[in-house]
């Protein structure tokens, strides 16, 4: 969500079809040994004497001009609902990103604290309808061209919040799923880390149906723009496919108001008399937002916001534990093949593996227990990988509290919602 291009170029340089065809696939898939990863941590800002209060546009501009003006390290951006998310720089290990987002966000939290706000870790707001904070050209096009659709787009842009988990695509290997075997693995495993992080259960302060509102609402929004391509062949010729029969959201215009054009997709628009060039095709690659994104590295969006001051880093460290520790990487393989079976041929994340993830959560027994082994091989491999003790037990306590139980985070505002006692 927070991707940003230039918006015009002096010199346009048009891209033809094959020209798009070819960058795509040079461009989006870099493989070599896993060596560095990333986190985008993104977080409802609420008032602390009544979180379920909407913040003015007003006290939010005054806070986030007080945080830009901090040293963080990380990249700080704001969402089009006020939403504020931090990027790591991409870390050489997971207790430097650890350590790097923590201390930013202790530094964000006690410039929000000083003006009455907070920061809330949930998917989907529970209370407050979606409002645009941000009114920029871009977020105009994407509203008028998402609207189309339904509400959906519009509830993804302001009132949802994610943990986005960032990897190196990881070397080409020999076999049938030559360097695609992290890519297959990425959204085999993407229905379990929905299932057992789902945390959006609630929206306008009533439950939703679904443990993942938020990824329901990503399932339904326009396929084009939401959705994975084929896991069957190449992954680069398959994604660089996607990439040009994907829909235009929209067209640039540096003298006024940015057009929607509808039922354009990039590859008639390279065929068109006004071509586009190599800037709208790096803005093209911005608006689409499938659950596994190659951007260079994979860039995993389906996990919703954590609650807690420590709950995004038990995502990040069981993902990478699951990817990059060999032994754990195996047996996370084997673990979620059989489910493939159970996904069908339908891509992520409409298929109905992913579907009843952001449904029932980890209530499902295929989901449950695939978690189980899953996070029992990461626990393991997190002092193997160099997580500090307060990492692996904060995973520990994840994995007692909800893997265990076949429970999720949703489920204890479900709870709260009902009126039972969530102490134990």
């Amino acid at each position: 969500m927070s991707d940003s291009v230039s918006d015009c170029t002096e010199h346009r340089s048009l891209v033809t079809e094959a020209e798009v065809e070819a960058l795509v696939r040079g461009i989006c898939f870099k493989t070599g040994p896993p060596r560095l990863l990333g986190v985008e941590v993104e977080w409802l800002v609420h008032e602390l004497r009544e979180p379920r209060l909407p913040v003015t546009p007003a006290r939010l501009e005054a806070a986030y001009t007080a945080v830009r003006a901090l040293p963080l390290r990380s990249a700080l951006t704001v969402e089009p609902g006020g939403q504020l998310e931090l990027s790591s720089l991409p870390a050489a290990s997971l207790m430097e990103c650890v350590e790097t987002v923590s201390a930013d966000l202790a530094a964000v939290r006690g410039a929000l604290r000083e003006r009455g706000l907070g920061l809330s870790g949930y998917g989907q707001d529970p209370w407050k309808p979606p409002s645009r904070f941000l009114r920029e050209p871009r977020y105009d096009a994407m509203e008028r061209c998402l609207d189309r659709t339904g509400p959906e787009g519009r509830a993804m842009m302001c009132s949802s919040a994610s943990v986005q988990v960032c990897l190196d695509a990881g070397y080409e290997e020999p076999g049938p799923l030559g360097h695609g075997r992290r890519w297959w693995l990425a959204h085999q495993l993407g229905a379990v880390l929905v299932a057992a992080f789902a945390n959006s259960p609630m929206a306008a302060g009533r439950p939703t149906g679904w443990r993942s509102t938020r990824q329901s609402l990503w399932a339904a929004m326009d396929p084009g723009r939401s959705g994975a391509p084929s896991l069957a062949g190449d992954p680069r010729a398959t994604w660089a496919r996607h990439v040009l029969d994907a829909p235009v959201l929209c067209v640039r215009n540096p003298d006024g108001p940015w057009s929607t054009p509808e039922g354009l997709t990039f590859r008639a628009w390279t065929r068109s008399g006004s071509p586009p060039d190599r800037t709208d095709l790096d803005y093209h690659l911005t608006t689409l937002f499938p659950p596994v994104r190659p951007r260079g590295h994979l860039e995993l969006r389906m996990i919703d916001a954590q609650p807690g001051d420590d709950g995004w880093m038990v995502p990040l460290a069981v993902t990478t534990a699951l990817f990059d520790d060999a032994e754990a990487a195996e047996t996370a393989y084997r673990t979620v093949k059989p489910l493939a079976e159970r996904a069908g041929s339908q891509a992520a994340p409409c298929n109905p593996l992913w579907t009843e993830a952001a449904r029932g959560g980890l209530g499902d027994p295929e989901l449950r227990e695939a978690a189980a082994v899953c996070f029992a091989a990461a626990a393991e491999a997190l002092p193997r990988i160099g997580a500090s003790p307060a990492v692996r037990e904060a995973v520990a306590r994840f994995t007692d509290r909800y893997v265990a139980r076949g429970r999720c985070p949703a489920d204890d505002l479900l709870d709260q919602f009902h009126g039972k006692d969530i102490r134990t």
